[in-house]
């Protein structure tokens, strides 16, 4: 699929979103706060998929719940459509989220077990009084044909379904509202290798059928750089690196994107590469590092790197890094 660039506006634009959880520690109980996500930012434009990537923990399905409101931000702000949805009431989300949906990383979890998959499709467009009653199973059974699937399948209950014919139904279940923006948390990470492709080359002939808009969360690379247009790589709740797929790839600036990048196996044994080890343990975000929060396992830092907080410049156009080394 050919890559869109981000060219068009942005459908989406997160500025400074903080997500800290209070927690309690020690037999006194003190308070302190896990902090998830610290000033991330990013815009979205439409039709465009944009890929966010980490370690597991560093705050990535934190951020994609956070823009639809599953989880209410500690600070920062979400315009969806120039619209700022931190400020909006109950209801006025209640509409909103018909225009925006999420696919879950364990779709069995995401559906109810004692519920028939035609029902749990259909509910969503009873609730927004979608077509008329008579009309959702037709409705439904189209939606199951997008996803490959079959009309028998209607009255078939989730346990009775595969790993990746579950994500289908999740899928189809989303697309039942008609969304324009749909966050992707790790959708594929629980799929065998070849039901994964199958996912990826789905997501993307219903994001030209229906003019989607992904925000894609994964941990492995080489699915997201098949199905991304831009890339974000995230570290202890820090953006610190995003580019153009291309880009990020073959010109990686950050000391932890070039770490991940040479993690990623290479097909033909001859192609050799170096591989670069992190040092020590990720910092837990109790107590984050001071200044640039990688410094502890970077092999380059210096003095400036344990102080001062780094943040994102532009490299070349759309190619952002936080790094005092660059």
């Amino acid at each position: 699929m050919e890559k869109k660039g981000s060219a068009a506006p942005p459908i989406l634009h997160a500025s400074n979103l903080v997500k800290h959880f209070p927690v309690k520690r020690g037999y006194f109980q003190k308070k302190s706060y896990v902090k998830a996500v610290s000033d991330f930012s990013l815009q979205i434009a439409e039709g465009e998929t944009y890929g966010l990537v980490g370690e597991s923990g560093c705050g990535k399905s934190t951020t994609g719940r956070m823009i639809l409101r599953l989880l209410e931000p500690t600070s920062g702000s979400v315009f969806y459509k120039g619209k700022d949805l931190t400020r909006f009431s109950e209801e006025e989300l209640r509409h909103v989220r018909k225009e925006m949906q999420i696919i879950f990383q364990d779709p069995y979890s995401a559906l109810n077990p004692r519920r028939q998959i035609g029902k749990a499709i259909q509910e969503p467009l009873s609730m927004y009084s979608i077509g008329e009653q008579k009309q959702h199973r037709k409705i439904v059974l189209e939606l199951l044909h997008k996803v490959g699937l079959q009309p028998e399948h209607y009255d078939r209950y989730p346990h009775e379904f595969s790993g990746g014919q579950r994500q289908r139904i999740v899928m189809a279940r989303a697309l039942a509202v008609n969304p324009a923006f749909i966050v992707c948390d790790e959708p594929v990470s629980a799929l065998d290798v070849s039901i994964q492709s199958q996912i990826l080359n789905l997501l993307e002939q219903l994001q030209e059928d229906f003019q989607l808009t992904y925000l894609f969360i994964a941990h492995d690379l080489s699915v997201v750089r098949h199905i991304s247009d831009r890339v974000g790589v995230m570290y202890l709740g820090h953006l610190v690196e995003e580019a153009p797929t291309d880009s990020l790839f073959s010109q990686p600036a950050h000391p932890y994107t070039q770490a991940l990048l040479s993690s990623v196996p290479v097909p033909n044994p001859k192609n050799k590469k170096e591989r670069i080890v992190l040092s020590g343990e990720v910092p837990s975000p109790l107590n984050l590092p001071t200044g640039c929060v990688f410094h502890p396992r970077c092999r380059q830092a210096t003095a400036a790197c344990k102080e001062v907080v780094p943040v994102l410049r532009e490299l070349a156009p759309n190619h952002r890094v936080a790094c005092h080394l660059v």
